[in-house]
């Protein structure tokens, strides 16, 4: 199948390592212009290399951003008009919030939340949008959680908030459909990542149990009986947001192996 991606210009926020960086890394595989960002810049140089040697693709490039600060937002969109003429995909990606539950976060606990990975997103696609527009054709790719799908237990701000990246993206999957941009979420179940990795052990901390006995367990409760490759959930991100994807938009779909059992 050909994706359609060869020179298309994409823009991938919090990118240097976990889900952001595989997905980069199935972009530069498929030619695509990649520009990777997140805070830090001597994580980014080294994704960077790690994306340009592995995929044979010298087309990438990065930014420093700060997905909080509309500034830092606005500058990596410009970076990449610069760079590459355009915009054609937009992956949006963001850190999840701390865990806990409704009694322990405060209004700034909330607020800090909302920033990260709500008002981003929004952001971010306001910044994208004139050239999407222009050329008649975009793909945005929201990055939630499987928490769309069902909640998780002790992670009260990403069920708020990934629920609200789902409202947005289906609200806007009918408002440019006619200027040909397609939109969707996509929710990761338990992918091996950093992130899963610490959710892990604050959860086995709180059990008593070692986290190899917790990682087993809830391996047992996935159908396909493990977690997930990063490399496996870019997969369905890159299709989504290729030229192979014509018809698809205003979906929430998880990646999880079978293990999220809602409808």
């Amino acid at each position: 199948m050909d994706l359609q991606l060869e020179n298309k210009s994409v823009v991938v926020l919090a990118s240097s390592k976990g889900l952001g960086k595989a997905v980069s890394m199935g972009f530069a595989k498929e030619g695509a212009r990649v520009l990777i960002s997140s805070r830090d810049e001597a994580e980014l140089q080294s994704a960077k290399k790690e994306i340009q040697e592995a995929s044979g693709n010298d087309q990438v490039e990065y930014q420093v951003c700060n997905v909080t600060k509309k500034e830092d937002i606005q500058q990596l969109i410009n970076k990449s008009i610069e760079l590459y003429g355009t915009v054609d995909v937009l992956i949006n990606n963001a850190g999840g919030p701390p865990a806990g539950t409704f009694e322990n976060f405060d209004d700034e606990d909330w607020q800090k939340a909302f920033e990260l990975n709500l008002l981003s997103f929004t952001r971010s696609i306001r910044e994208v949008l004139p050239a999407m527009k222009k050329q008649q054709s975009g793909r945005i790719i929201n990055i939630a959680s499987s928490s769309i799908k069902q909640t998780l237990d002790n992670l009260i701000l990403s069920n708020t908030f990934r629920a609200g990246i789902v409202g947005l993206s289906k609200s806007l999957s009918q408002e440019l459909a006619g200027d040909q941009i397609l939109i969707n979420t996509v929710g990761p179940g338990r992918i091996a990542t950093d992130r899963v990795a610490e959710l892990d052990q604050k959860r086995a901390n709180k059990l008593e149990v070692s986290v190899e006995e917790l990682k087993k367990t809830t391996e047992q409760s996935i159908p396909i009986g493990r977690y997930g490759e990063p490399e496996e959930f870019a997969k369905t991100v890159v299709f989504l947001a290729s030229g192979a994807n014509t018809y698809l938009t205003g979906q929430s779909l998880v990646i999880d192996g079978g293990l999220v059992k809602a409808l």
